[in-house]
């Protein structure tokens, strides 16, 4: 059986795709379309802020590509010396908090330590965050993407725990998508069931997805990696047969085989 995957492959070049690798393991074959484009904005103003460990109580971080925007910032020789001969150690006394695995070993290819990473989403890490700070502490620095949800800041500030986000990436959809997702409908036809990855990518490729499938739309198992996707689906009308327990590809894969064994799922040739 099919599986699409509306994810960006793996940043690692070593190896296969984790969720590709797992999903084989249940026999499911699976693709990946890249979804999302990225554009980093903001960086210099990042890095001075990142400079000055002292002015916060700790970091947070909730999605791969804030990691990403440190990282270009790294790249700069001068400011990789002053992060490995001070700022890192200095941040390391302080919670570096994140949401799921992925994140978190990105904070850990920086030179931090990361916690939290078992609350799998923003509102289970706002539990988490509010148990440990206290409202008269020094701000969280938190860098995060244009179309952040508002989960967390919101909970934070009802609990009087300072927050200072910072954007550092816009979302755009990735330029090939169109094209990719009519090269994958002509070439493989119906997928047995398609999982979305993000609201973002419920908001670029539903449309595109719905006039490819026609009518055979409703033989295709949808499948959401958290329960914030889940939601996007839900409001954009779409039947989530499957949400992932927690966002890894083991989770992903046990929920997608049985939502597709207990519903018998057939799929048109």
């Amino acid at each position: 059986m099919k599986v699409l995957l509306l994810k960006d492959p793996k940043d690692k070049e070593s190896g296969p795709d984790p969720y590709i690798q797992e999903l084989a393991l249940y026999r499911f074959e699976a693709t990946l379309i890249p979804v999302l484009s990225f554009e980093f904005i903001s960086l210099e103003s990042l890095f001075e802020k990142l400079s000055h460990p002292e002015c916060y109580e700790g970091l947070i971080f909730t999605s791969p590509r804030a990691l990403e925007a440190i990282k270009i910032c790294l790249k700069d020789q001068s400011k990789n010396e002053a992060w490995s001969k001070s700022l890192k150690q200095k941040w390391n006394t302080k919670p570096v908090y994140v949401v799921g695995k992925a994140t978190a070993s990105l904070v850990e290819e920086i030179g931090l330590t990361p916690q939290g990473e078992q609350s799998g989403n923003a509102e289970k890490l706002a539990e988490y965050i509010c148990s440990r700070e206290k409202s008269n502490s020094s701000a969280l620095l938190f860098p995060c993407g244009a179309l952040k949800r508002e989960v967390l800041p919101t909970v934070l500030r009802e609990k009087g725990i300072p927050l200072e986000c910072l954007t550092v990436y816009q979302t755009t959809p990735h330029a090939h998508l169109q094209e990719s997702l009519s090269s994958y409908f002509s070439q493989q036809g119906i997928p047995a069931s398609i999982v979305f990855f993000s609201p973002s990518s419920v908001k670029f490729c539903l449309q595109h997805i719905q006039k490819l499938s026609g009518d055979f739309i409703n033989h295709i198992k949808f499948a959401a990696i958290g329960p914030t996707t889940a939601k996007a689906m839900e409001a954009a009308g779409i039947p989530v047969s499957c949400t992932a327990e927690s966002p890894t590809p083991q989770d992903l894969a046990s929920a997608i085989q049985k939502a597709l064994h207990l519903h018998n799922c057939s799929v048109p040739k």
